[in-house]
């Protein structure tokens, strides 16, 4: 298989972290001072996965593909339902962190799904278990967080 036909897996995990970076950017405009500490949380995930993407990228540059730039369309109808929510007031912290863990558990499987695809460039493997271990992590993070603010 050529090499530039195996970016696909590669491309796939920038752009959902691009849908991460814009669905934390957009939660974050509808945070209110209660729930100010979220935004920072938020910052920072956010910028993990600039900077996943950062790396996905060289990768993808260095086997001579295309670099994905856009987010997807399942990320783009998740952020709208966020919009949707956050009309009918459901800014609570429960809520934003429910669908903070939502966004989580799907860039999750994402990074198992492309652990598991054979397409997987050999050479991009340890980049992407470091990456789904610092994704893992952050999903604890906002699942303790959303636990602690239900009280389970």
């Amino acid at each position: 298989m050529e090499t530039t036909e195996k970016v696909h897996v590669l491309n796939d995990l920038i752009e959902i972290n691009n849908d991460r970076v814009a669905g934390f950017e957009k939660a974050m405009t509808n945070i209110q001072d209660p729930n100010i500490d979220l935004k920072e949380l938020f910052q920072r995930f956010s910028q993990q996965s600039r900077q996943f993407s950062q790396e996905l990228s060289a990768l993808v540059a260095s086997r001579g593909g295309e670099v994905e730039t856009g987010t997807s369309a399942s990320g783009s109808l998740h952020r709208a339902w966020i919009d949707v929510k956050s009309l009918f007031g459901n800014n609570d912290r429960e809520g934003i962190l429910d669908e903070a863990e939502r966004g989580e558990d799907a860039i999750k499987k994402a990074y198992r799904d492309a652990l598991a695809d054979p397409d997987l460039p050999v050479d991009s493997r340890d980049t992407v278990v470091r990456q789904s271990a610092d994704i893992n992590a952050a999903h604890d993070e906002i699942r303790a967080l959303r636990d602690a603010a239900t009280g389970s």
